[in-house]
């Protein structure tokens, strides 16, 4: 008994913690933002399907769950430019095939034409739409990673 009390906590404490967070959470900050980089206005999606699934999700909602929030971030710097793309679901993100297809195409990876990349984790989806040698994406990745364990 005095076992399952405590890993009862423990389990509740870690779904809390993931089902507490907002795109506020997910997003960089500016002080976490590297110095060569800036935000810049709009969309540097690197391939247009990333930023046709962003605008027109509402499109996809019956195949991939319905949008809650979105959220772009578009950085720049001399030799990267993207977009983090941060959308909150009303339940789980239930697209991960529909979304390989329609990111990637037959290939079902990242290609050199489509290097977008993604995480899918309970009710939030982050799309990065970076080359794979991306600071930024990097940064980002890691910070993600850690809030939604």
């Amino acid at each position: 008994m005095k076992i399952t009390i405590p890993l009862s906590a423990l389990f509740l404490l870690l779904t809390t913690n993931l089902f507490s967070q907002t795109i506020a959470d997910l997003k960089l900050k500016n002080k976490e933002i590297p110095k060569s980089y800036f935000l810049s206005d709009g969309n540097n999606c690197v391939s247009a399907q990333a930023c046709t699934f962003y605008n027109d999700i509402e499109t996809y909602s019956n195949i991939v769950g319905t949008v809650k929030s979105k959220q772009m971030q578009s950085f720049k710097s001399k030799t990267d430019s993207g977009s983090i793309m941060y959308f909150e679901f009303e339940n789980r993100f239930k697209g991960d095939r529909f979304l390989q297809g329609l990111l990637w195409g037959k290939d079902n990876e990242p290609t050199d034409a489509h290097p977008e990349e993604y995480l899918a984790k309970g009710k939030f989806l982050i799309i990065w739409s970076f080359h794979p040698d991306s600071t930024i994406k990097e940064k980002s990745e890691a910070k993600i990673d850690a809030i939604l364990q």
